[in-house]
C-alpha cells in the first residue's frame, strides 16, 4: 500500500487483511468498471483489454522483474456502487486503477482513491470537470473530454450540416447532460436557435410524445447525450414514426451494440469517437489478441483500456516502482506508442495527441467522416 493512507483508506486495508495473502512482489493494476448490468457492453471490453495487456508483459517477464495482477471490481456504472467497488480495490491493495468506466461513477469514486493515495487513469470518462486544475490531481485518462467532443460536433453541425435551430435531448446524467449542455453553449454562440432542451429518461419505454414534439418543431438536428440504450431506442421510434431529422450524439453512441438494436434505424446516425488508426501496428496487435482470445471484434472503449494500461506499466517501469509521486511525474513525461497513436498527459491529465473524428453510420457500419480534431 502507499503512504499517506486516510483513516478511510486504512479501514479498507484492514479489511483485507482477512483475506489470503498475496506476494509482495506482484504490481496489481485494478479495473473498475460495468463488467455486468446494462452498461456491460462499455465495461467489458476494458476489462479484457487490461487482462490482456496483463499477459503479454507477464510473458515477458513482468514489469521491473515483478509479476502484474489484475484484480477487477463492477460497478455497473451506477455511483452508488461504485464507492463499494472501489473501496474494495483499495482494500485488495490496488497499486493504480484502470476505470471508473463512466462519468458518474468516475467523479463518485475519486475522493476515495485520492485519500488512498493511488493513480486512477480512466479509458472513457469524459467529464471535463475531472481535469479542473487541482480538483482531482491524480486522475489521468486516454479519452477525449466532453469539450472537446462538443467542439468537434458543433463545428461539424455548423459547417457540414448547416443547422439553424436544433433539439437537445440527454439522459440527465453527468456525462449526457454535459455534452448537450457544452454542444448548446458552442452552438448558440453561432446563432443557432434551441427548439427543445428536454431529459429524457433512460427506463421510458415510449418515447411518441418527445418524438412528437420534434416533428412539430422540425429541427435541423437532434443532438443527444446519453448511452447507446436510450440512443437506441430513441432513434427506433423516431425511424418509426418516419422521423428523419440527422442525430448525433458522443463517443457512448459508436458501439456495436447500438447497430445490433437498432439495425436499419441506425442508418445516417453520427457519433464522435477517436479517430480511425486501424493501420498502426499495435491497433492490429491489440485487436488480433482480442480476436484469439475471445472470438470477437474489440468493444467500446478497448483501444483507450489498453493504452492506459499500457502508460501505466510504462510509468511504473521508468518510475522503478509504484510510489504514487514518482508515477506522477513519469505519466506526464512519458511518450508511449498506443493502438491510438503515441500518447503523453498534460498537466491536468488528459492525454495529448489523440485525434477524434465524425462517423456515421452507413451500411450498417460507422463510417469514418472527414472531419476531425487532434487534442492538445
Amino acid at each position: 500500500m502507499k503512504k499517506g493512507l486516510t483513516c478511510l483508506a486504512a479501514m479498507a486495508l484492514c479489511l483485507a487483511l482477512a483475506a489470503p495473502a498475496q506476494t509482495a512482489e506482484t504490481i496489481k493494476i485494478g479495473v473498475q468498471g460495468a463488467h455486468s448490468g446494462d452498461l456491460a457492453s462499455y465495461g467489458v471490453p476494458s476489462l479484457n483489454a487490461v487482462k490482456l495487456v496483463i499477459e503479454q508483459v507477464n510473458a515477458k517477464g513482468g514489469v521491473l522483474g515483478r509479476k502484474v495482477e489484475l484484480v477487477a471490481q463492477d460497478d455497473q456504472c451506477k455511483p452508488e456502487m461504485a464507492t463499494n467497488a472501489a473501496t474494495k480495490l483499495i482494500s485488495d491493495q490496488s497499486d493504480v486503477v484502470v476505470g471508473p468506466i463512466c462519468t458518474g461513477p468516475t467523479t463518485a469514486s475519486l475522493p476515495i482513491f485520492q485519500q488512498a493515495n493511488i493513480i486512477v487513469v480512466s479509458p472513457t470518462a469524459t467529464a471535463p470537470a475531472l481535469t479542473t486544475a487541482g480538483k482531482h490531481p491524480l486522475f489521468f485518462r486516454t479519452v477525449a473530454h466532453d469539450n472537446a467532443q462538443a467542439q468537434l460536433t458543433s463545428d461539424f453541425l455548423l459547417k457540414k450540416l448547416g443547422v439553424k435551430k436544433v433539439a437537445f435531448l440527454h439522459d440527465n446524467g453527468e456525462y449526457g447532460k454535459g455534452f448537450a449542455d457544452n454542444n448548446r453553449v458552442f452552438l448558440e454562440k453561432e446563432g443557432v436557435e434551441t427548439v427543445l432542451y428536454e431529459a429524457v429518461s433512460a427506463d421510458a419505454v415510449d418515447f411518441s410524445a418527445v418524438v412528437r414534439k420534434i416533428r412539430r418543431l422540425k429541427p435541423d438536428a437532434v443532438v443527444f447525450g446519453g448511452y447507446q440504450p436510450l440512443a437506441s431506442k430513441l432513434v427506433q421510434q423516431m425511424r418509426r414514426d418516419r422521423v428523419q431529422t440527422p442525430f448525433i450524439g458522443p463517443d457512448g453512441v459508436k458501439d456495436e451494440t447500438f447497430l445490433k438494436m437498432t439495425g436499419k434505424a441506425s442508418e445516417g446516425v453520427y457519433a464522435s469517437y477517436p479517430k480511425d488508426t486501424s493501420a498502426l501496428p499495435l491497433y492490429k496487435e491489440a485487436r488480433e489478441a482480442h480476436i484469439k482470445a475471445f472470438g470477437s471484434e474489440p468493444g467500446f472503449g478497448y483501444y483507450n483500456a489498453w493504452a492506459a494500461a499500457q502508460c501505466l506499466l510504462a510509468a511504473i517501469e521508468k518510475s522503478g516502482g509504484t510510489d504514487t509521486a514518482k508515477l506522477k511525474t513519469a505519466l506526464r513525461e512519458t511518450s508511449v506508442d498506443t493502438p491510438l497513436g503515441k500518447i503523453n498527459f498534460n498537466e491536468l491529465g488528459d492525454a495529448s495527441g489523440m485525434a477524434l473524428s465524425i462517423y456515421q453510420v452507413q451500411n450498417g457500419k460507422f463510417v469514418e467522416l472527414d472531419h476531425n480534431l487532434t487534442l492538445k
